[in-house]
């Protein structure tokens, strides 16, 4: 069965649709209104050889915050959606990315309990220039909302670190990796990889 999934979810202040394929080759149209997120998102699927396309139409005039946010919310949702009841894959995904003289370390199990581990230096420089100022601090909300979306637990953890951009992208890059490993269909998995047969 093909692990794809759409979904469409419109507030008051964004109106975001993604089409997602989990068994992709790292294809992607990305357009949220937020050019470093859009970038984020863009390596995410390259490393994580999803397919994914992202349309958001959001209050950028605001703040990212909501588009950002929300993003993670759908996303998380369309992972969980393609995944259904999680038969055969590997479960758990781990990866240690390094980026010039970041280290960052993401752990992950798609469990079907929501938690979000997150320890990463604090009061970083916004990230970009002319084409729009990012917040680090919204890579840590992006997690929180996709995590919980996809009702996953998520350990991530900046082991060393300086520049707000290496780290925000190692971490992005960390995500995708270790969400391949955690969807891989493994072959000697029969049913539900859980004792209690439900995740």
């Amino acid at each position: 069965m093909p692990r794809t999934a759409k979904q469409h979810r419109k507030t008051a202040e964004t109106d975001i649709q993604i089409d997602l394929n989990v068994d992709g080759s790292g294809l992607s149209t990305i357009d949220t209104g937020v050019p470093f997120f859009d970038h984020m998102l863009t390596l995410f699927t390259k490393h994580g050889l999803f397919d994914l396309n992202v349309k958001v139409v959001g209050d950028v005039d605001v703040d990212y915050h909501h588009t950002v946010e929300d993003t993670g919310i759908v996303l998380g949702q369309c992972f969980r959606e393609a995944l259904g009841n999680k038969a055969g894959i590997v479960r758990y995904g781990f990866f240690l990315l390094p980026m010039d003289e970041t280290l960052a370390e993401v752990a992950m199990d798609l469990s079907g309990r929501p938690f979000l581990s997150y320890h990463a230096p604090e009061k970083m420089e916004a990230i970009g220039g002319r084409a729009g100022v990012f917040s680090y601090q919204l890579v840590e909300e992006f997690l929180r909302a996709f995590s919980s979306a996809l009702l996953c637990t998520l350990h991530v953890e900046i082991k060393r670190g300086r520049d707000s951009h290496h780290m925000a992208e190692a971490i992005f890059k960390g995500l995708a990796r270790a969400l391949d490993a955690a969807t891989l269909h493994d072959p000697r998995v029969v049913g539900i990889p859980s004792t209690k047969d439900v995740l």
